[in-house]
């Protein structure tokens, strides 16, 4: 597996590159957003590790320019800020998890080990109502409309797709689709919910995502 690791603190980048490649992760480093993007052009990473708060390019930026080129890699952020809506940002630009500062460095692990696993399942549903579901580019698309999604909002409309006969509690959803229960906050669902609603919408897919308070989500054909 190999990681890029993106933190200005030198201190800090050699200490956690160091514990990666314990845990027999091959690590590349970068100390800000530019060379980030430098790195990503020329290597594939299976996760990449990511401070927020850098020079010249800061980490919500590196990501969105990331995700604007299409790469789904799974984006792990490092962030002192612990507010809500800090989180809200991060996943809104496609972050599939947010660490806060200070953290263990065994929790760092596990998320990665979480991710990485994630990323190596394999989806199988390619059409629902109108709309087709790309798993390889994480598109959807209806006719001649397409619209790209983040890496975490395809999973959690894949898992959604997958449970279409029921309504699924917001816990559970945390559970299956994120692995853990760092999400604590409920609005942090409602973002990626609110985001698939626009996106489906977007390309006039049939497809609609009911909430039921004290029952969940469930996905329907309208």
């Amino acid at each position: 597996m190999k990681i890029l690791l993106v933190e200005d603190e030198i201190d800090l980048n050699k200490t956690l590159k160091k514990v990666l490649e314990l845990s027999n992760y091959e690590v590349d480093s970068a100390f800000n957003g530019l060379e980030a993007l430098e790195w990503i052009k020329k290597h594939e990473y299976d996760c990449i590790v990511m401070d927020i708060m850098m020079p010249y390019l800061d980490g919500i930026s590196t990501l969105k320019r990331i995700r604007e080129d299409n790469n789904q890699t799974p984006v792990l952020l490092l962030t002192a800020k612990s507010e809500l809506e800090d989180k809200i940002t991060g996943f809104d630009a496609g972050a599939d998890d947010y660490l806060t500062k200070p953290f263990q460095i065994k929790e760092l692990v596990v998320r990665i080990k979480a991710l990485t696993k994630r990323s190596t399942r394999v989806i199988d549903i390619s059409k629902f109502g109108n709309t087709t579901l790309d798993s390889n580019n994480y598109k959807i698309s209806n006719n001649d409309k397409e619209i790209v999604l983040t890496r975490k909002e395809y999973q959690l409309l894949e898992y959604l797709v997958r449970n279409n006969d029921k309504y699924i509690t917001s816990e559970k959803i945390f559970n299956d689709v994120w692995d853990s229960d760092t999400y604590a906050y409920i609005t942090v669902l409602w973002v990626f919910i609110s985001n698939l609603r626009k996106k489906l919408s977007s390309i006039d897919s049939n497809i609609v995502i009911d909430a039921n308070r004290g029952k969940g989500y469930r996905i329907l054909i309208k």
